[in-house]
């Protein structure tokens, strides 16, 4: 089997996993532009990446019109300017009020306005990052999202815990979207708040069934990571 031919048998078994309304961002960060390409021809057009050096490096060769990028990495406010330079269609990981509010400072002097989702912290490994489920709660009930000029708040992004207890993982998961589904609720007059991203290559069907609309996936589309 080709490499070409490989990929996209793996696309075609993944997007035949998931229902209709659940979106699929190829995790494309460590992988070569070849392998990009060879997703983008089996017909992949939402990537993501992690860092922000490597992204400008495939913007640079792939560019932004015939493929669409989300930042899906820890981002430092230090990288905020260079990444929004590289017009990623949504940065899922703002995972503090400090950097959310660097974006929006660099989107109003940029003249764009950036999309984002707030990213949550429920797993158990201390070194994720992300605001626990009562600080976003509190910072929309504080209607935070009314103080941005320049970001429009899409959703929300989360990892469960690295484990094989499948019950943490659920129970993790059904956090994410539990503490989505109370925003809605607290905020009924929330635009284009829709994006629940969790789920990745070992458990994303767990996620989609506690209501994911957007899962990140990786190895079983690109094989293992180049590093």
């Amino acid at each position: 089997m080709s490499p070409l031919t490989s990929i996209q048998s793996r696309l075609d078994s993944v997007r035949q996993s998931l229902p209709g309304g659940v979106g699929l961002v190829a995790v494309s960060k460590f992988h070569p532009v070849d392998a990009l390409r060879q997703a983008r021809a089996a017909g992949q057009r939402l990537f993501g990446e992690s860092r922000v050096q490597e992204l400008a490096a495939k913007v640079a060769e792939l560019g932004t019109d015939d493929y669409c990028w989300h930042f899906i990495g820890h981002l430092q406010t230090n990288k905020v300017r260079q990444l929004l330079r590289l017009r990623p269609a949504l940065i899922e990981s703002v995972d503090s009020v400090r950097l959310l509010e660097e974006i929006d400072r660099e989107a109003a002097r940029q003249g764009i306005v950036q999309n984002v989702l707030m990213q949550l912290h429920v797993a158990r490994e201390e070194t994720k990052f992300g605001f626990s489920p009562d600080e976003l709660l509190d910072w929309f009930a504080r209607r935070g999202f009314e103080n941005l000029q320049a970001v429009h708040v899409c959703g929300v992004m989360g990892m469960a815990s690295n484990t094989d207890d499948q019950a943490r993982v659920e129970a993790d998961f059904r956090a994410i979207r539990a503490a989505y589904d109370e925003i809605l609720a607290m905020c009924p007059d929330l635009r284009g708040f829709s994006t629940v991203s969790m789920g990745m290559s070992d458990d994303y069907p767990l996620a989609v069934s506690c209501g994911s609309t957007l899962v990140r996936v990786g190895s079983a589309i690109f094989g293992p990571r180049e590093y």
